[in-house]
């Protein structure tokens, strides 16, 4: 009984690696509430996940709303060049559906195609963000290099982020799960995923504090391509 009440047990281990993920999951909600905070919001969550996943994690709250307030401008300006083209595509889907103009299946099928790409690209450029200090053509840049380089990976996070959608279509009572878990949970399994994809670029030799996980990268020392400023 004794080892089963251990903070170092599994279970107490997993128990309380799921409090962290519900606790971020309601803290993601609550920031994305003003709709302009979303991509500070998501790059703040991926901080922290990446941190879980190797082990590295301080304080939860503590740790999202520094990487909140340190990518909030280039955050913010990403996210609204993303809600420009949802925008975008939803005016395309009522058009599809409901214009009553018959288009070509070439010119639908390229469309969607397209949507497909920039979703799998826009996958990698908050967890790029969180992890990197670059400029932002870069971060998008080698965000859709890493997205076709690593195709399966990438795939299987789509994957990941389809589920709370599936769960919540077949069964309205998973709804509670979605709320408490739908947004941290695909997202934890999509780091662990980028986790090995991203030390490919990081340095070998790494100085890394309890509450500070930024590296700039750029140029000639084997790092991902980018400036620093």
């Amino acid at each position: 009984m004794g080892r089963f009440f251990d903070l170092e047990s599994p279970i107490m281990r997993t128990l309380n690696r799921v409090a962290d993920l519900m606790i971020l999951n309601l803290l993601m909600i609550v920031c994305c509430i003003p709709i302009i905070t979303v991509g500070a919001s998501v790059t703040a969550m991926h901080y922290v996940l990446l941190k879980m996943v190797r082990g590295e994690e301080g304080y939860l709250v503590k740790g999202f709303f520094k990487s909140f307030a340190t990518n909030f401008k280039q955050a913010t300006l990403i996210w609204l060049l993303m809600l420009v083209i949802i925008v975008v595509y939803v005016g395309d889907a009522l058009i599809f559906s409901y214009s009553g103009i018959a288009f070509p299946k070439p010119l639908v099928i390229a469309v969607i195609a397209v949507g497909v790409i920039l979703y799998l690209i826009s996958m990698y450029v908050f967890p790029l963000l969180a992890r990197f200090e670059n400029s932002i053509r870069n971060t998008i840049k080698n965000a859709a290099l890493m997205a076709v380089g690593n195709l399966p990976k990438t795939i299987l996070m789509a994957i990941f982020y389809a589920m709370p959608l599936v769960i919540s279509y077949f069964s309205t009572y998973a709804l509670l799960f979605v709320f408490l878990f739908g947004i941290t949970v695909p997202a934890y399994g999509a780091a662990w995923l980028y986790s090995n994809i991203f030390k490919k670029f990081e340095p070998e030799v790494e100085i890394v504090s309890d509450m500070d996980f930024s590296v700039k990268v750029g140029g000639e020392n084997g790092e991902v391509d980018g400036e620093e400023e």
